[in-house]
């Protein structure tokens, strides 16, 4: 008789922390055409166990700080989020980290934790254009996606991401474009890192910013105002009075083309930094660059959107750098 061969062991399961805020991936409708009426009333744990093959990915730990709308998260629910992604991505029994996510701010929250958490494990967002009871919902499918891209040893080291629609993007270039597609999730060539197909994670692309983490969390408790002004034909000068009168630290304007500013937006932005404020000049116009206009004046965004532009400010501010060092800050993000 042939003695037996050995057992080789089971390989070990990836072991995740599955993060759950709210969101339309987290929300019902009382009716299953209904895509856009709807409320968030499913908790992390109940919405996992109600997708088929979700649990199979991983050993998975689920937690719910929140369970809101994201056009409903503060300041401090982002920290409480932020904290608890870094505390879980540095714990040696973890070996990545999702979060679900409403779609509306997802881009914010993102970027913010592109900015702040310190680790090379994966750390993937997720939401839905759909909500959960909907005919064709698209949350249970981009959340097994989201765990299968955390779970895949390929995405240690390249910086947050947001897995949405089979697409997996850099937290640093995603952004909602369209107001209710499933697709609405995407990112200009260099952002869209790779995909998840038929179970498969596939990477074609690592982006050259896969960690930023130019900010540590510890001791940050509040993040300093900074307001966000659109510029536009005839824009008047009245809301740069209105944000140094409530006390913001800074203004970004949403510029024309390459961080144009009009007459009054000039005026607002000198009357601002006499006042002590610092303003940046990013753009409305999607694609492209702002580029720097000088030493006097507003700080150009670079490649930084206007939400972006804000979110490093107020980090920036908030860690007491000065103008030459948050202008050296926008430069390299």
């Amino acid at each position: 008789m042939q003695p037996r061969a050995p057992m080789r062991p089971r390989p070990a399961r990836p072991r995740l922390v599955l993060i759950g805020t709210g969101g339309t991936i987290a929300a019902t409708a009382g009716d299953a055409r209904t895509l856009t009426g709807y409320r968030v009333t499913q908790g992390i744990e109940a919405m996992l166990a109600a997708i088929p093959g979700a649990a199979e990915v991983a050993d998975i730990r689920c937690e719910q700080p929140f369970n809101v709308d994201s056009r409903e998260l503060t300041t401090a629910r982002v920290l409480r989020l932020a904290r608890a992604v870094e505390r879980h991505a540095r714990a040696a029994d973890v070996d990545g980290v999702v979060v679900t996510h409403g779609t509306d701010s997802l881009e914010e929250t993102a970027f913010f934790l592109h900015l702040t958490v310190r680790s090379p494990k994966p750390v993937v967002l997720v939401g839905a254009m759909r909500p959960a009871s909907a005919l064709s919902a698209d949350g249970p499918l981009n959340l097994v996606n989201a765990l299968l891209a955390a779970a895949d040893p390929a995405s240690r080291g390249r910086g947050v991401l947001v897995a949405m629609n089979d697409r997996i993007v850099a937290a640093r270039h995603a952004a909602k474009r369209h107001t209710t597609r499933v697709d609405a999730f995407g990112a200009d060539g260099a952002g869209v890192l790779g995909a998840v197909t038929d179970g498969q994670v596939r990477y074609v692309l690592r982006p050259d910013l896969p960690d930023t983490a130019e900010f540590s969390l510890a001791g940050l408790r509040a993040l300093p105002p900074v307001d966000i002004v659109l510029d536009y034909q005839d824009a008047p000068a009245h809301p740069y009075a209105a944000a140094i009168r409530a006390g913001s630290r800074g203004i970004v304007v949403a510029a024309m083309g390459n961080g144009s500013l009009s007459p009054a937006a000039a005026q607002g932005c000198a009357l601002a930094a006499r006042r002590g404020l610092v303003c940046v000049r990013a753009s409305r116009v999607p694609d492209g660059l702002v580029t720097d206009s000088g030493a006097s004046g507003p700080l150009a965004a670079h490649a930084l959107n206007p939400l972006q532009a804000r979110i490093a400010l107020r980090l920036a501010l908030a860690r007491g750098m000065d103008r030459a060092g948050i202008g050296d800050l926008l430069r390299r993000l």
